[in-house]
């Protein structure tokens, strides 16, 4: 049974007026639509999408390969959280799975953005580190940053192997990835929670399969 911790009022640190019973509506009225959200996924089948998108990076990482992962904004947060877990462990102690985000290097970045433009900044870095067979993991709430249509682009015609997490209508990138996850919502605040609990959920079935 959930238990509740009332707000305490430490040194005048805390205002007792601020549990109103607009703010309490508000977080209750967010969980639900989250919740709402990720189980609507079950609903409609995209349990089997995320299955299908864990399996090929289970491939790909058994043949050699590495996953590339990059995001703008929240989603670039969501990319380094991704490739951290599977670098560092989610739930159980292996040797490490190669994973790389394309959103750390503020060197390579903010070269690339001021010499080729902002849009080439993941399709070159791509370009540098990406080999066929690889996995190019684009993260976008729209589906439409035009960073990530160039990178797919780009992955497409080396032959890596691309998987979206979209949001909305799924935008340009929809039909430019190999496996796209579109989330039923044009609320971004809650495509950004079902991308990270899906990211979870591949960490798991990746870490689970792979015999290391």
């Amino acid at each position: 049974m959930l238990s509740v911790i009332p707000l305490l009022n430490v040194s005048g640190l805390v205002d007792m007026n601020m549990e109103s019973d607009s703010n309490i509506d508000l977080v209750r009225k967010g969980l639900e639509e989250s919740a709402k959200v990720k189980l609507s996924m079950v609903d409609i089948g995209l349990h089997k999408v995320i299955v299908e998108m864990a399996l090929v990076c289970v491939k790909a990482l058994e043949s050699g390969r590495k996953l590339i992962i990059a995001g703008n904004g929240g989603s670039a947060a969501d990319a380094q959280h991704i490739a951290a877990e599977l670098i560092g462990r989610y739930r159980k102690d292996r040797m490490a799975i190669s994973a790389i985000a394309l959103t750390t290097d503020t060197s390579a970045i903010t070269a690339i953005a001021n010499d080729m433009g902002y849009e080439a900044v993941f399709a070159r870095q791509l370009e540098a580190i990406g080999k066929s067979g690889d996995i190019f993991w684009a993260i976008s709430t729209s589906g439409d940053s035009k960073n990530l249509v160039a990178a797919l682009n780009k992955a497409n015609k080396m032959g890596i192997t691309t998987i979206c997490f979209l949001g909305k209508d799924g935008g340009a990138m929809k039909g430019l990835g190999g496996i796209s996850l579109v989330i039923p919502t044009k609320d971004t605040p809650r495509i950004q929670e079902a991308h990270i609990t899906v990211g979870h959920l591949i960490c798991d079935i990746i870490e689970q399969q792979l015999d290391i």
